[in-house]
């Protein structure tokens, strides 16, 4: 298994979150190539099972999110998400004041539904 050993900012707030999600009612959007929320950071977490999270930038490293591990989404990178077999999860958004972007990517931001 490769695992990020990542974390939020101490000073992230959350702003909101998906509902969770299944292999059967998985948001489409997360499945392809997309972005968090403007000026947001995501934080996959996985309740059961696990599933696989792709960087677009760094194909070859794959990341396994299960229960123990989620997986910081940093703003403004091109990512998504592959099924891999019955998982539940959700993502959370959170706002970082201090390290707000004013890079801002063109791309889909499926996550922008749930805030």
């Amino acid at each position: 298994m490769n695992d990020q050993h990542a974390a939020l900012p101490d000073s992230a707030e959350k702003a909101g979150e998906t509902k969770w999600m299944n292999q059967d009612t998985v948001v489409p959007g997360i499945l392809k190539k997309h972005l968090t929320p403007k000026g947001k950071w995501g934080y996959l977490v996985v309740k059961s099972g696990s599933l696989d999270y792709v960087w677009e930038d760094d194909l070859e490293n794959v990341l396994t999110a299960d229960p123990e591990h989620p997986i910081v989404i940093y703003p403004e990178r091109f990512h998504h998400v592959v099924i891999t077999g019955p998982v539940e999860f959700k993502v959370e958004f959170y706002v970082v004041p201090e390290k707000a972007s004013t890079d801002q990517k063109e791309g889909d931001r499926p996550g922008e539904a749930f805030l």
